[in-house]
This record gives C-alpha cells, structure tokens and sequence, in this order.
C-alpha cells in the first residue's frame, strides 16, 4: 500500500526519508506529478522504469532546487544562464552535456552524455529538493504512455502498491508537463512545448529550431528528452482531434461554446483561456476516459502561446496503439 502523505514539514521529512533509503515518492509540481528517485543511486532510478513500465532508453528529468545545484551536473552555456535567469523556477527543462564530475547515475540519462535539467517552482517540491541534498529524476507518476497525473488520486489511481509513498501537493497549477529545450548543439532546438511557451522563449535566445514531428523526433531526438514517444499521455479510448461535430456515443473534450449532441462534456475553458484549459487538459481526458463510449472528440485548440503544449499532448493521445 502506498502511503499518503500531508503537504506539512511532516510529511516532507518523511519524504525525504524515503528518497534517501532508495525508495521511490511521487510529488507535486506546478506541471503535473513527478515520480521522485534519487538520480546518484541506479537501483533506485531503475525502480522508476520498473514502477511505469517505462522504456530505458527514455530518459529522465532530474529536479534541483536551484541552477546552482542543476550547473554543478551539466556544463552550462551563456543560454543556458540566461534562460535560467529568465525562467528558473519554472516549467522549463534544459537538456545540456554532462559534466565529468556528474553524480547522476547514467541511467537517468538513458547512457547519453546530456542531461534532462529542470529547476521546479512549486514550494512543497522545493522544500523537498532542498532537504534531500541531491538531484531527483522524477518522470510523471504515471504508467508509461498513459494520462499525466495532475492530483495525488492520479497518482494513485495508476502506480498505488508500486511506489513508496505520494506526497499530496494539491492540485498542479499548469498541468501540462515542462517545455523540454535541447542547448546540447549550436541552436537551441525546441523538443517538447510545455508550460513555457516557444515564444516567451524567443523573446530571450532568438529563434529556436522546431517543427519535428512527433514520429520524427522520436526517430532523431527522441534519446534527448522524455515525452517524446508518438503515443503517448493517452487514455484508453480514441481521441479524435479538431472535432466539428460529435455523436452520441462519444465524449466532448470542449474549448468554448461546446458542440451539440455528445454524450457527455468536459469543458477545458468556455471562455477559451489557454493557461484553464492546459491546466484542466488530463483531468479532463481521464474523465471522459470510459467504457460506454466509443471515443473521445476533442475540440481545435488555438497553437499560439500554450495552445501548442496542449496540441502536442492531444496529438500524442490520438496517435494509433
């Protein structure tokens, strides 16, 4: 049985504990909830591919409270502080070559020599980076492939009985995951959007390289970044994209005044507000996720801003098993 704990100094400790022995705690970010393992010790690391079922040569991310503490594994460019600066803490991930003095377990890694760096900035993940004195790889704390879990019943929904503990941050305020930029080559090349936005990125680096498709960047890049596999974030049921009209036997995954005739609605924002609908985009394919329809529907979502995180995610979820 997975133990539930408090969002106190309590059940921080406790946490830490945890991590520390080896054991593997899921926690809240602002994106959605990572599966926390200490990144220096291999075994645990290799309890979070086992734990999600997750292919080894995906990599992790791994948390820090600080850049400080995340240049102190990777070699950090001029781009690398400046985005730093700019977005750290935040949902922002930065995949840079290891140092030689990098403690993190090659694992983590998937064995490459760059590393997935993200500094979150959420309190209760702070206080948890901060107290366990080390990097921790933290994937959502899901089943590979499946829905990303924005609250601790996601949590424990999918991984109850296979991890230690899940330490209840409430629910996640961006919800979708971190936008993942690769600054291991000479252009900054964009691998996964997030909750950082392209643009918002631009206004610091200039141009960033993008545009991969999802089969593509699984082919070239996919190596370099988590969340990079063509089905991925997926519930059980079909979703079909850019929905003009809907049948009864399926479930409305609406952005704005919803389509007539589903049968049943999830409301991702009627006032078609990016930030609500990215932060309501898992809870609401979880919802719609059941066995009397035949599939879910979901709406056109805008590409600007953080329109391009929740497409990519919608994109991944209908991508054919």
């Amino acid at each position: 049985m997975t133990e539930r704990l408090s969002d106190t100094p309590a059940g921080v400790a406790r946490a830490v504990a945890l991590l520390v022995a080896g054991e593997l705690v899921a926690f809240g970010t602002e994106t959605v909830y990572g599966l926390g393992a200490d990144a220096t010790n291999i075994k645990a690391v290799g309890r979070v591919f086992e734990a999600k079922g997750r292919p080894h040569f995906n990599p992790l991310i791994c948390h820090y409270p600080d850049a400080a503490a995340a240049f102190a594994d990777v070699e950090a460019s001029d781009l690398a502080r400046a985005l730093a600066t700019a977005f750290w803490p935040g949902p922002l991930t930065l995949v840079l070559r290891r140092r030689v003095t990098c403690k993190v377990a090659l694992l983590a890694g998937a064995g490459l020599d760059t590393l997935a760096v993200r500094v979150t900035a959420h309190p209760t993940a702070q206080a948890l980076l901060r107290a366990a004195g080390r990097a921790i790889a933290a994937p959502s704390a899901n089943r590979s492939g499946q829905v990303s879990p924005t609250t601790a019943a996601h949590v424990l929904d999918g991984l109850d009985g296979r991890i230690a503990a899940v330490l209840d941050s409430g629910a996640c305020r961006v919800g979708v995951e971190s936008t993942v930029l690769d600054l291991s080559e000479a252009r900054p090349f964009l691998l996964r959007p997030g909750g950082a936005t392209r643009e918002a990125i631009e206004a610091v680096v200039g141009p960033v390289g993008r545009g991969l498709t999802p089969a593509a960047a699984e082919v070239t890049r996919s190596l370099r970044s988590p969340g990079l596999l063509v089905s991925h974030y997926a519930p059980n049921l079909p979703v079909r994209l850019n929905a003009c009209d809907v049948g009864r036997d399926e479930a409305l995954l609406a952005f704005g005044a919803p389509l007539s005739g589903a049968g049943a609605i999830y409301q991702l924002s009627a006032s078609r507000d990016l930030a609500e609908a990215a932060s309501r985009l898992f809870e609401g394919l979880r919802s719609l996720d059941r066995e009397n329809f035949r599939g879910i529907a979901a709406m056109a979502i805008p590409q600007a801003g953080l329109g391009a995180a929740i497409n990519d995610r919608l994109e991944r979820a209908s991508a054919p098993r």
